[in-house]
């Protein structure tokens, strides 16, 4: 992973330094509110409904085993002793005072991390799919462009203040999208020509929140080395012409719909023409230099372990239940891809502990050469196991609550804070989590009805993805009661797709049963093996509404 060179290290001190003097001059009085909002926003810093919120960034989802133990003694010593995961692959943390928020910063400094735009008007993390650099079917690791938009993004002075916040997403995988590019406001596939020339395949317009899109391509292959030039031209058309008159309007999947994606593409290809070549235009040597920090680690040469997985499988029921559904194949001989779920019923999903942390970074240093990623999906993957090690870890996470063999199942579920802590929510979105955990809890009907994407959001933001999920749940206001609004049919992946709503609202002792009830129509109509996805497609929303509102 990317390690800061002295220029990285010196430009953190002095944004910690900088935000330092900001917050005392905050607290004293001397910035009002006004003036301090744009300032703690870009340093990730919100005012929550019970408590500031502190976004920590973790790009591309990449985290070191002594970075999880400084987070650790960070939740410990700041916070209520526990952090939670996000579905862009960040850190919060719920509980900071505003006073100490420089001074984690400046701890955060010391492991090589930050919080800088993880919020504000700005291009925040970019983001990617958790198996990059070891997946088998991937075009090439994303990691190296993701980390060139990170450098090239981070306080740039032109795209500091944009109409709105700004999300890009990088995908490699040729079989499916982790990284949910197609509802982003970039997202970028990469891709190789009919010359097997490396590019990408530009989406720009995606987004959740008050009106969900899909991002439509304006490019079907934007070579390698112009990455930057035509990010720069996309941002600097949605800096001219984006509105700022109306938030509800700022963001750029609006604008492309006004201008049409043709005529948007359009704009920035005039745009480009006039800088594409540049010196912000891509070199090799750029592209190496940056790569080079992204070496492989001292993988062994190692045979496959089928059979001693097999006898271990065959033995022990629960194990196979966890490899079958936990493990994913590495690039690698011998290897495999684990991910470990934080979404063990009555947790809310995504919440992880100091001691917990502390577990994940030990896991890290004796299994995955001191490394994790944290996933969209709010889980945690070690990315480089051993396959004949497969079965003593799993020994060890059973009881610290990492083992859940439900990924990709209805439980596994998508789900933002809420009204447990978030001043926009409407709704609390983690009892309805938890309360539908429970309703399933038999695995092996979970295993029968196949992979279901469930996402929950609190509020019309859509943190919790809930547009996209084959299932989404989002909380509403009504009259000063909590309600929650259904959709299906959304997808996140290569077929992405905005759910539609089923209809009327209901109550939050309802929800199970409702679950239930279009869970009982996709058994009754599914065909052999046929996903849920597909049979909703082909069937269509009304046999779910009739036996929902029956």
């Amino acid at each position: 992973m990317y390690v800061y060179d002295e220029h990285d290290r010196q430009i953190a001190a002095e944004r910690v330094a900088q935000f330092r003097d900001q917050t005392e001059r905050a607290l004293a009085g001397e910035l009002s509110e006004d003036e301090f909002l744009p300032l703690r926003l870009q340093n990730g810093l919100y005012v929550q409904r019970l408590a500031p919120m502190l976004r920590i960034c973790v790009p591309y989802g990449m985290l070191r085993s002594d970075q999880l133990r400084r987070l650790a003694r960070i939740t410990r010593d700041y916070d209520k002793g526990y952090a939670h995961f996000t579905t862009r692959q960040n850190v919060q943390l719920n509980w900071p005072a505003l006073e100490d928020v420089p001074d984690i910063l400046a701890e955060l400094a010391e492991v090589e991390m930050h919080a800088n735009q993880t919020s504000g008007n700005c291009i925040r993390n970019t983001t990617t799919d958790q198996f990059s650099g070891v997946q088998v079917d991937e075009v090439v690791d994303p990691r190296p462009y993701c980390e060139i938009i990170r450098q090239w993004s981070t306080f740039h002075p032109e795209f500091a203040f944009l109409p709105r916040k700004f999300k890009v997403a990088v995908n490699a995988s040729e079989k499916t999208d982790r990284a949910a590019i197609q509802v982003h406001d970039i997202g970028l596939q990469m891709v190789r020509n009919d010359q097997g020339e490396l590019g990408f395949r530009v989406h720009v317009g995606g987004g959740l929140g008050r009106t969900p899109m899909v991002g439509p391509v304006i490019r079907d292959f934007l070579p390698e080395f112009d990455l930057l030039t035509y990010l720069e031209a996309v941002l600097r058309v949605y800096n001219r012409y984006g509105r700022r008159d109306n938030k509800f309007k700022a963001r750029i999947k609006i604008l492309v719909k006004a201008l049409t994606p043709e005529g948007f593409a359009e704009k920035v290809e005039a745009e480009w023409s006039h800088i594409k070549d540049s010196p912000t235009r891509l070199t090799r040597d750029a592209i190496e230099r940056i790569q080079g920090y992204f070496t492989e680690p001292a993988y062994e040469a190692l045979d496959n372990a089928s059979e001693l997985l097999a006898t271990q499988r065959f033995e022990n029921r629960r194990f196979d239940q966890w490899l079958s559904h936990n493990i994913d194949s590495h690039k690698k001989p011998g290897y495999a891809i684990v991910t470990l779920t934080m979404k063990e019923t009555g947790t809310p999903p995504g919440d992880v502990s100091d001691t917990q942390l502390e577990q994940i970074a030990e896991l890290a240093d004796a299994y995955s050469f001191g490394e994790v990623r944290v996933t969209h999906q709010q889980n945690v993957v070690l990315a480089d196991v051993r396959q004949d090690q497969l079965f003593e870890l799993w020994q060890r996470i059973e009881p610290m609550g990492f083992a859940t063999a439900n990924l990709n199942t209805l439980t596994d579920v998508i789900c933002c804070p809420g009204g447990d802590y978030c001043a926009l929510a409407n709704a609390k979105s983690i009892p309805v989590a938890e309360s539908i955990q429970r309703r399933f809890d038999d695995m092996d009907f979970l295993y029968d009805l196949g992979e279901i994407d469930l996402n929950i959001s609190g509020c019309m933001n859509a943190c919790g993805h809930h547009h996209v999920g084959n299932i989404g749940v989002l909380g509403v206001d009504k009259k000063g009661e909590e309600f929650y609004q259904v959709s299906l049919g959304g997808s996140s992946h290569h077929d992405a797709t905005i759910g539609k709503i089923l209809g009327p609202s209901f109550a939050q002792d309802d929800m199970p049963e409702v679950i239930a009830k279009i869970i009982d129509v996709y058994v009754n109509n599914r065909k052999e093996e046929e996903p849920f996805l597909e049979t909703y497609r082909r069937i269509g929303i009304e046999p779910f509404k009739e036996r929902v509102y029956a």
